[in-house]
């Protein structure tokens, strides 16, 4: 309900201002960080002082995921559609309710307006990532920068005049997210289902697996002290993959299926590239254990990527 309810908002934004004395010739809110009303992300704006520029997005118009470079997401702007651009100019102090406000406040009053009636929105997305890790060289990512463009924007003015800028730069957006700890439940004991050729560990919310692995890595023979065995990560062999989950809480009853259950439900899928898979295999009397730890792997979804670690450790499968 939130949601109509701010496109309603914005539809009575559009309607209705008193005429003044102010007389604007152009918009700068160069300074000016741009926010939202809620997580929806279909309302973003600017205020200053005695002034604020709205965008109106439709549902999912910002999308968390990297655009290639010199591509940026383009939409049309329409007044009369879910793309629309407002500035408006007051008579006192602009606040938030004035904004989002479901029953916005009396005051200040609208002295100027000016509506966006055609022209193009342009997004760039960048994710952003934290540094390297100077422990293994893991990174994780921490949000989405969104930078928004308005190319030949055309403006209709109070006066029925209308003014066209060919660039008029709205500038970023940032929505924020908890890097993933990636830490398992046991992180000693990964799991294995032989028949499908995948090793595994987990949490509550996610698991990393290790699919189509060679099965000369988990020959029951020994290795060498330091030695262990080295596969490479390839597109069909050794697969790495992490995947988060949505629903019940993961247990081990999940893994081994030749058709996955539907609940919980995956919500994310990340592959592996590039990288090694290392198994270190020990024996003592009939216990055989594979210690399984995974080198140097980008995990990438669509054109988001991060780097799991130099050395990251799967835990041991015990026979």
């Amino acid at each position: 309900m939130k949601k109509y309810a701010y496109l309603l908002l914005f539809a009575l934004l559009l309607n209705g201002c008193d005429d003044g004395d102010l007389t604007v010739d152009s918009i700068d809110f160069d300074k000016v960080t741009a926010t939202n009303c809620d997580t929806t992300n279909t309302l973003l704006y600017k205020i200053k002082d005695r002034e604020s520029i709205l965008l109106q997005l439709a549902p999912s118009s910002l999308i968390n995921n990297p655009t290639p470079e010199g591509q940026p997401v383009k939409y049309d702007i329409k007044n009369d559609s879910q793309y629309r651009v407002v500035y408006r100019a007051y008579d006192g102090t602009v606040g938030v309710p004035n904004i989002c406000g479901i029953i916005p406040p009396k005051t200040p009053n609208v002295i100027e307006e000016w509506l966006g009636t055609s022209g193009k929105i342009e997004i760039t997305t960048t994710q952003i990532t934290t540094v390297p890790s100077e422990v293994d060289g893991s990174t994780r990512i921490t949000g989405y920068n969104h930078n928004i463009i308005f190319r030949n924007i055309s403006f209709l003015k109070p006066t029925q005049m209308t003014q066209v800028e060919a660039e008029y730069i709205f500038g970023d957006f940032k929505i924020t997210q908890d890097p993933p700890t990636l830490t398992f439940a046991k992180p000693d004991e990964a799991g294995e289902c032989p028949d499908l050729k995948q090793v595994y560990n987990y949490n509550a919310a996610f698991y990393i697996m290790l699919e189509h692995f060679d099965p000369t890595l988990f020959v029951n023979v020994a290795t060498p002290p330091g030695v262990p065995r080295v596969r490479n990560i390839t597109a069909t062999e050794n697969n790495v993959v992490y995947r988060t989950l949505t629903g019940v809480a993961l247990n081990k009853d999940y893994f081994c299926n030749a058709i996955a259950p539907t609940n919980p439900a995956v919500k994310e899928t990340w592959n592996g590239t590039s990288g090694t898979v290392e198994v270190t295999t020990e024996i003592a009397g009939t216990i055989v254990q594979h210690t399984i730890v995974i080198k140097n792997v980008t995990l990438v979804k669509g054109n988001s990527s991060f780097k799991l670690g130099n050395n990251f450790a799967m835990g041991t499968v015990t026979k």
